[in-house]
């Protein structure tokens, strides 16, 4: 009885120390990798100087503060002026200009207030029939792919758990998926649980099935 007693309290102070750890390395993680910006300050007006040791978080103040001014300037007519010669000036070198087109194009879908990279959350047969898992709706197959698709397919990226960034991105059929009467963030949170946090279930949901 008295195990049984102090196994449960170890467990109950697991359960509170464990996120909190996690979510204090990954913060540690954040800080110290945007700290390193402070090295392009001139040594004359870096804070350890002033200070006389390096002050943690400065370099996340500094990065939001270039990430703000430059939006700022880039929102007026001149600075859309200056961000068309930059773009223009990067299209006219070899490999970087693919690059830079690529990551601009992806970074334009999902932080535009106007896009929406996930569309929708998804039920799929991954990786094999029979397997089923979450993915999330990216749009339709374009360019010189669609010509060799017969049929109505549709985009979707199946993320891994419990790191959603990286996954698989693929081309399927639209009638062997299942469209999920959730929301993409309830979908995310159940995909990074590995399934422990599952979302409520809603009146009326029925067994995903697969059409023939």
């Amino acid at each position: 009885m008295r195990g049984q007693l102090i196994r449960r309290y170890f467990v109950t102070g697991l359960l509170i120390w464990v996120p909190l750890a996690i979510t204090a390395w990954v913060l540690s993680l954040i800080v110290g990798t945007l700290d390193q910006s402070l090295h392009l300050l001139p040594l004359t007006i870096h804070p350890k100087r002033w200070l006389g040791f390096d002050l943690p978080g400065a370099g996340v103040v500094l990065t939001l503060l270039i990430i703000f001014v430059t939006g700022v300037l880039a929102a007026n007519f001149i600075g859309q002026h200056l961000v068309v010669w930059w773009e223009r000036l990067l299209a006219r070198i070899p490999v970087v200009n693919s690059i830079y087109k690529s990551v601009k194009q992806v970074s334009d879908t999902l932080f535009s207030p106007s896009g929406n990279a996930f569309r929708k959350a998804l039920l799929v047969q991954y990786p094999r029939q029979g397997a089923w898992t979450i993915a999330f709706l990216t749009g339709q197959p374009g360019g010189d792919v669609v010509n060799h698709l017969g049929g109505d397919y549709v985009s979707v990226y199946v993320p891994t758990t419990p790191n959603p960034t990286s996954g698989f991105f693929l081309m399927m059929p639209r009638q062997d998926v299942v469209e999920l009467d959730m929301s993409v963030d309830e979908a995310l949170k159940y995909i990074i649980s590995m399934g422990v946090v599952a979302p409520p279930a809603k009146a009326g949901a029925a067994l995903p099935t697969r059409s023939a």
